[in-house]
């Protein structure tokens, strides 16, 4: 449909059916008789305003959307399609590592892929648009929605972005195949106070540009059809009435021009925010903000007809936001096709396939991070008796907590490929204890249903056994999927308490032992590093995460993940960052000064940084060397290092960039990542990795507020982590 078609349309329509098209529901209220219909009728949403609505929340099915569609524009005035959304996460019914543990690959090309997957899936489903990427920036691990981002560096947060709206788009949003993809959340969500979910966000105005909004910039800059507005404030005002956020920043200043939706129920929120006098004030707010869609609070068609007309709010802001949602419906293709990619058929044949399986089982390989591999425990041999015990043996919960849409049951278990994968291997398989302490109680996406009634002593024992009788023993803990994501902050980072008893307990039996993790944030690992000879890092890994890990534990595959966020040595040290501010005092171990930047009691480092990575070989990486020392505006540096594989087996290593502005008009990190690149190499063999320094990649938000390099000294340092110290230095002229 053409544009002045589209205008048509929109003069054409009432009042309340312009409404209608700013309303976001739940799919449940458009089922006869829902009893979902009782809070919102409190709201003063009517049956009138459900069956006027232009979006729809949380239904999915291919036959079920088709039905709700047929049906609607029947009824509709003017027979306006409906947009079906959907938290697509990391997979539909396939389901990848989550976004935290992608981050870790350090292959946003692979987590494109992973998007176009999942696409795949959910449009035949009948599926229009996902609530992702999420790409918030994270440094603080008791935030349990760290999961959802890919990590704490603006570089690499960047790059995911891009990367995964392009996978979710495609060439052409009105495609059979593809998803509008949606931003979230904007801005500033990943740096709560405290690291408690909806909690205040405080950062200074250079901090939250330069930090905190190129990812969403790289999102933009990539055609994201949809931004989704966050829960706190920012600065003291909620960013979903906040009209300079929006409406200057996103709008004029990084050039969004797709559809603006809040989150559940956030613009009535700015209510009990105690920014917006009532629901009536909130809905001018957020309307005058340019916010597009009211997902699920209802003050919309509450209160904006008696807002418009009563002279309050112009009916010209309603219209802006109706010819969004318009443009966006057309540019889905939902005009001339309704149901878009909806295919029973097609439904049943592609999701779970063994195409998406093998993407799942490539992306859980290329996640895992080895983090430590004294006296290269990993990989095991064959011929050793290995017992694999711990609650992660047989589990089929791999999926992470925003994984509601995939069936744990497709899940393969370490157990069932390790029988399958390696059935000529000696193992000896135990549960050993539950996931949780006993008493816990968990509430969130998806059940929770933890088998209570077994012999724990038997269990127990059982492990015991097994540690004794083998030569190495492989641990498998981790979190339950339910203690990460939304509303899931903690402020003790441990293992449960029963996990941690079970490792003092085998490797006291056995200190052969090895640990495999499976987590949706940073952990405290001090208990583990002490105890464990090898820690592997697996995430939550999604449907093939089991035979990903049979693989990589029996050397198929070899673990080539970097920690995309700094695991904290404690609790303590978070928010923790490798990108931190040098100090006046700054402190270098172990100097005894008292009077510099430390703690008494902890390191000031985290006990595994940012960027951060083993394999099952060894490389060495040479000293950094300059093409030049000197550059203008319009020139570039070359920097390189040779880097050779020092073992005995092939291996990949991921060469890491950092730069650091020495002297500047406001204090600048103490190095930024600024590139990457990975490398495969057999044994003995060396290449050169180069990285080419550009004048933009020196820019930053100067004292003025441009953004803008400044003439100075540089510090280029190339390694395998943030933590490299091996540098030269170059100056801009």
């Amino acid at each position: 449909m053409d544009h002045k078609k589209l205008e048509t349309l929109l003069h054409d329509m009432t009042l309340r059916e312009k409404i209608g098209q700013v309303f976001q529901i739940s799919g449940q209220l458009l089922a006869e008789d829902s009893a979902a219909m009782g809070p919102m009728q409190e709201m003063g949403v009517t049956q009138e305003d459900v069956l006027l609505a232009g979006t729809v929340l949380g239904v999915f099915g291919a036959e079920k959307i088709c039905k709700i569609q047929k049906e609607y524009m029947e009824h509709h005035p003017h027979h306006i399609p409906l947009i079906f959304m959907l938290d697509v996460i990391n997979g539909y019914r396939t389901v990848y590592p989550i976004p935290l543990a992608q981050g870790a690959s350090f292959l946003p090309e692979l987590s494109g892929k992973c998007a176009q997957m999942a696409a795949r899936e959910a449009a035949a489903a009948g599926l229009h648009v996902t609530f992702s990427p999420m790409t918030d920036l994270v440094r603080d691990a008791r935030w349990g929605r760290v999961m959802e981002s890919t990590g704490e560096d603006v570089y690499l947060n960047g790059q995911f972005a891009k990367a995964m709206t392009g996978g979710y788009q495609g060439e052409d949003l009105a495609g059979e195949e593809t998803l509008g993809a949606c931003v979230k959340h904007f801005a500033g969500y990943g740096a709560p106070d405290a690291g408690r979910d909806y909690n205040t966000v405080q950062l200074t105005e250079r901090t939250f540009r330069e930090y905190y909004l190129p990812a969403y910039q790289a999102a933009v800059d990539a055609g994201v059809a949809l931004v989704m507005t966050s829960f706190n404030t920012v600065n003291d005002i909620p960013a979903t009435v906040n009209k300079k956020l929006m409406r200057e920043i996103l709008r004029d200043e990084m050039g969004f021009d797709g559809v603006l939706i809040s989150d559940f129920g956030a613009i009535g929120e700015t209510v009990a925010h105690g920014l917006s006098s009532d629901r009536a004030d909130a809905a001018r707010r957020a309307l005058e903000a340019g916010v597009d869609i009211d997902m699920m609070s209802g003050v919309y068609p509450e209160k904006l007809e008696q807002l418009i007309r009563g002279g309050k709010v112009s009916e010209d802001l309603l219209d802006e936001a109706v010819m969004r949602i318009l443009e966006l419906k057309n540019k889905l293709g939902l005009f001339e096709n309704p149901f878009k990619g909806a295919d029973p058929e097609k439904e049943k044949t592609v999701i779970l396939c063994e195409e998406h399986r093998a993407l799942a089982r490539e992306a859980a390989e290329r996640s895992f991070v080895l983090l430590k591999n004294d006296g290269a425990f990993l990989p095991l041999k064959k011929g050793e008796k290995v017992a694999l015990i711990g609650p992660y043996v047989s589990r089929k919960q791999l999926l992470g907590g925003w994984s509601f849409l995939g069936d744990a049951e497709d899940t393969v278990t370490v157990e069932e490929a390790a029988r399958k994968l390696a059935p000529e291997w000696e193992f000896i398989f135990a549960k050993g204890c539950p996931v949780l302490d006993p008493g816990t109680k968990l509430v969130g996406f998806g059940s929770c249903e933890e088998n209570e009634d077994e012999d724990q002593d038997a269990m127990w024992k059982a492990a015991c056994d097994a540690a004794r009788e083998a030569d190495k023993v492989v641990l498998f803990l981790g979190e339950h999927f339910l203690q990460t994501g939304e509303a899931t902050s903690r402020g003790i980072l441990e293992l449960p308490q029963i996990q941690q008893k079970l490792l003092r307990e085998i490797t006291a039996i056995n200190p052969d032992t090895a640990v495999v993790l499976f987590n949706g944030r940073p952990l405290d690992l001090r208990v583990v590093n002490e105890n464990a000879k090898a820690i592997l890092e697996a995430w939550m890994p999604g449907t093939e995460g089991g035979p990903a890990l049979i693989r990589t534990l029996t050397g198929a595959s070899e673990p080539s993940g970097r920690l995309p966020m700094s695991f904290p040595y404690c609790v303590g040290q978070v928010p923790v960052h490798y990108d931190e501010f040098p100090t006046g005092r700054p402190y270098h171990a172990p100097d005894e000064n008292r009077f510099l930047s430390k703690y008494l009691d902890i390191p000031n480092q985290p006990l595994y940084p940012f960027g951060y990575g083993m394999g099952y070989t060894t490389f060495s990486v040479s000293e950094v060397d300059l093409d030049r020392e000197e550059m203008t505006r319009g020139e570039s540096v070359t920097a390189k290092v040779t880097v050779r594989n020092t073992g005995d087996r092939p291996g990949t290593d991921v060469i890491q960039l950092y730069l650091h502005d020495v002297a500047a008009s406001v204090v600048r990190p103490v190095k930024q990542m600024k590139g990457y690149q990975r490398i495969t190499l057999e044994p003995g063999e060396e290449t050169e990795v180069a990285f080419e320094i550009r004048e933009e990649m020196l820019r930053f938000y100067t004292a003025d507020g441009t953004w803008d390099s400044e003439p100075g000294v540089f510090e280029v340092m190339i390694g395998e982590s943030s933590a490299t110290e091996s540098k030269k230095s170059f100056l801009l002229r």
